[in-house]
């Protein structure tokens, strides 16, 4: 019985110009380069200039994807694009993307799960697609996180980072089996208990202002590998995989002991980890996209490949999806 299936034709990326190192942070506030890197594995992070906004990176993201797939922006029907610092309250981002590119038609929208945004704007751009709403579909992580942080707060200043990455998929018929290319399967999961552990602290409706993050760290920590490695194994069991069978993990790039501690834990080999926290930092949604950006482009994720993605970020939200390349 034959399956369709959301198979990725492309994918691409952008970061900012500027670099923010761990050394002119600690020209700032009471940090070090060493304390930065041994706790989180970041050295550098790319800061959005006066004026460049989540939109901008987003489109130039988009446009490096649609290039890589060898495709008209015509054809995509479908934007997904996750984000938690949109340009504006409303409209949502996506349809300044939709604008820029010249489409006049389908559908495009914002969706916010904080650090998981990519995974969920994955798995929803993959549900339209496989009911065949839709035929094409662009999505996209994007953030400018520099917006909302507090540069006084050395636990959180230093951690993140602004990009975007965007990968395009394209509904195709498919043997039905775990050898298909394209989505296999997604796994979303929330729970609004740990709220306070990891928001921002404003919005439209109860400051009337942007806010700024907050985090309690060590709850974040505490609680991020179990539940990532949850949902991976709920892949596996829906795929009949196992981790030996993953060519390429892709977690989201928030702290490298987690994803040290998660791979450990799901016995995949370092060598199959893709990291790129170190040069990005914390970039919420886009981090995912942006860390598949540079496999694809230096030739580790090939055609055929298994690739493994995870995430967890703010209400808590977490979640993963295989895919084959």
């Amino acid at each position: 019985m034959t399956a369709t299936r959301s198979v990725v034709l492309g994918c691409g990326s952008y970061l900012p110009q500027q670099i923010l190192t761990n050394a002119e942070l600690a020209a700032r506030i009471d940090t070090s380069d060493e304390w930065i890197v041994q706790r989180t594995g970041i050295r550098q992070r790319h800061i959005a200039a006066e004026g460049e906004f989540t939109s901008h990176l987003a489109i130039n993201a988009a446009r490096a994807a649609l290039a890589d797939a060898g495709i008209d922006a015509q054809s995509i029907d479908l934007i997904v694009l996750g984000t938690s610092t949109p340009d504006h309250t409303f409209p949502a981002t996506a349809v300044a993307v939709q604008a820029a590119l010249g489409i006049h038609h389908g559908a495009a929208f914002d969706l916010q799960a904080v650090c998981s945004g990519f995974i969920f704007a994955l798995s929803t751009a993959d549900s339209f697609l496989r009911t065949g709403a839709f035929k094409r579909a662009l999505v996209i992580g994007a953030e400018t996180f520099s917006r909302i942080l507090d540069w006084s707060d050395r636990g959180t200043c230093v951690l993140f980072g602004d990009g975007a990455g965007a990968v395009i998929l394209e509904a195709q018929q498919q043997p039905g089996a775990a050898s298909d290319r394209g989505v296999l399967t997604t796994h979303l999961r929330s729970d609004g208990r740990h709220k306070s552990k990891l928001y921002v602290d404003g919005g439209p409706s109860s400051t009337r202002t942007v806010g700024y993050l907050r985090m309690e760290g060590r709850e974040v920590f505490k609680h991020a590998v179990g539940m990532i490695t949850d949902v991976i194994y709920d892949a596996f069991k829906a795929t009949g995989t196992t981790a030996e069978d993953i060519d390429w993990f892709v977690p989201h790039q928030a702290n490298k002991r987690i994803i040290d501690a998660s791979a450990h834990k799901l016995h995949i080999a370092p060598q199959k980890v893709v990291l790129t926290v170190d040069l990005h930092g914390n970039t919420s949604a886009a981090s995912i996209p942006l860390a598949l950006s540079v496999a694809v482009k230096d030739g580790r994720i090939k055609k055929g490949d298994l690739v493994l993605l995870e995430a967890m970020g703010g209400g808590f939200t977490w979640g993963s999806a295989l895919v084959r390349w």
